[in-house]
């Protein structure tokens, strides 16, 4: 195994792992998908820099490791590589169906050495959905199919091992023709579960909070402009990326490390598809950029104007618009407890302890002329996830593979609203759980 290949495979490994994060039907640690990505490349004579892809091909798409992360460790070509194989489609891209179809375009377009590398994931994901969930399983063989359609420059081999896979799992589940993926999109189940007006909580989110209310001007520098003083300017002013000029207009961008020499135009990097929102775009896609990229660029009048940082999180529109999310998942809580167990039945439930702190801020509010207000109102949040990660149709509908990830989910979010309250950062340690909420509210589907 060679330097590049073992690097990756620690870096992979390692970052899957802070974010506990496994195979969803065995719960074995990612790493065994990884694994196994990664020798079906080697098997078919793939290079370092495919293998250390496959180790790294979902490290941006499921954990907070970002792009320039990847590019950084491992350089360009990997990191093209890694791009590559990474899903551009935001959750207001449309359904399930729309966004897989902007994903499948996306890895058309790939190099052969990338297409190889997702026959390889496509084999081994086929083999593990098929054997444990044949109901989504029709759907994945489904997309599958059609991704096989445009991976017609990988692999020979791998190709053929790919649609040997489908076939027998489509005879496996006695599948006589493809049948169409479901036209509802995950966040529209997410939203119907928690029992919101989806076409309210959208406006509200989508008009109420926007990128362009966050985001900060982009400086630029015009491309012929030699490198070494642009980069004294950028230092002098604080400025760690700026807009690269071509005749006037931005056609790129620059971190501030990356001009050592030569012109700001040799360094200039182009703005993917998947790193660029309009200003109107929700907070939703914004923070699904920033979980792929450092930087998330802003386009008004047709032109990059503005960017956005993981910093720009600690904003107070931000921490507004996030702390709506947790408080109206809390209602959602004390609705669905009442829903479960009626007629205060999720009384048995609670401990001695908390049931006493609830009925003595029940008296103490019902004082002060509350009206309308019950026990289970007076709840905290752990007594309330507590009683209901205990409840298989909580787990289900929430989307939880069991009730310890119900629990560290639910915890994280306490972290972050006390985090929110406080005033405290909250882009360092709340970071995984603000992509996960913010996904469960994306407010741009239609």
């Amino acid at each position: 195994m060679s330097d590049l290949v073992k690097r990756a495979k620690t870096f992979a490994t390692s970052a899957h792992q802070r974010i506990n994060h496994r195979r969803k039907y065995t719960q074995q640690p990612y790493e065994v998908h990884l694994r196994s990505v990664a020798n079906l490349v080697k098997e078919v004579g793939g290079d370092e820099q495919m293998i250390a892809a496959a180790w790294l091909h979902d490290t941006v798409e499921d954990t907070p490791a970002t792009h320039h992360d990847i590019e950084d460790a491992f350089g360009a070509s990997v990191a093209r590589l890694v791009y590559e194989l990474t899903d551009i489609s935001k959750p207001s891209d449309g359904n399930r169906a729309l966004r897989k179809a902007m994903d499948r375009n996306h890895l058309a377009t790939a190099s052969p050495r990338a297409q190889t590398v997702k026959l390889a994931d496509l084999i081994d994901n086929a083999r593990d959905i098929c054997k444990h969930d044949e109901n989504f399983a029709r759907v994945y063989l489904t997309e599958m199919a059609a991704l096989l359609d445009v991976l017609q420059k990988g692999n020979e081999e791998l190709q053929r091992r790919a649609r040997k896979t489908l076939q027998k799992c489509r005879d496996k589940l006695g599948m006589p023709a493809i049948h169409p993926p479901p036209q509802l999109n995950q966040q529209e189940q997410a939203i119907s579960t928690l029992g919101f007006s989806r076409r309210r909580v959208q406006q509200l989110f989508s008009e109420a909070f926007t990128a362009k209310d966050i985001a900060d001007p982009l400086p630029s520098f015009d491309g012929e402009r030699l490198s070494r003083g642009v980069q004294a300017l950028m230092e002098e002013a604080g400025i760690h990326v700026a807009g690269i000029r071509d005749k006037g207009i931005v056609v790129g961008y620059a971190r501030r490390e990356d001009l050592t020499d030569a012109t700001c135009l040799d360094h200039s990097r182009g703005f993917s598809p998947d790193q660029k929102v309009y200003g109107d775009a929700n907070l939703s896609d914004v923070i699904l950029v920033l979980s792929r990229h450092d930087y998330c660029f802003v386009n008004l009048l047709n032109a990059v104007t503005g960017f956005i940082t993981r910093s720009d999180m600690e904003k107070p529109i931000v921490r507004m618009w996030l702390f709506g999310i947790i408080t109206m998942l809390e209602i959602r809580f004390t609705e669905l407890l009442k829903e479960h167990w009626p007629d205060g039945q999720w009384m048995e439930k609670c401990t001695p302890a908390r049931l006493e702190k609830a009925k003595a801020l029940l008296e103490e509010r019902r004082r002060r002329g509350a009206q309308h207000i019950e026990l289970a109102d007076c709840l905290q949040l752990s007594d309330k996830s507590y009683i209901l990660v205990q409840d298989q149709r909580f787990l289900r509908d929430f989307g939880f593979k069991s009730k310890s990830e119900a629990d560290k989910a639910i915890r994280a979010m306490e972290s972050l609203r006390n985090n929110l309250a406080h005033g405290q950062s909250i882009t360092t340690q709340d970071w995984p759980q603000i992509v996960r909420m913010s996904q469960w509210f994306p407010g741009g589907a239609n």
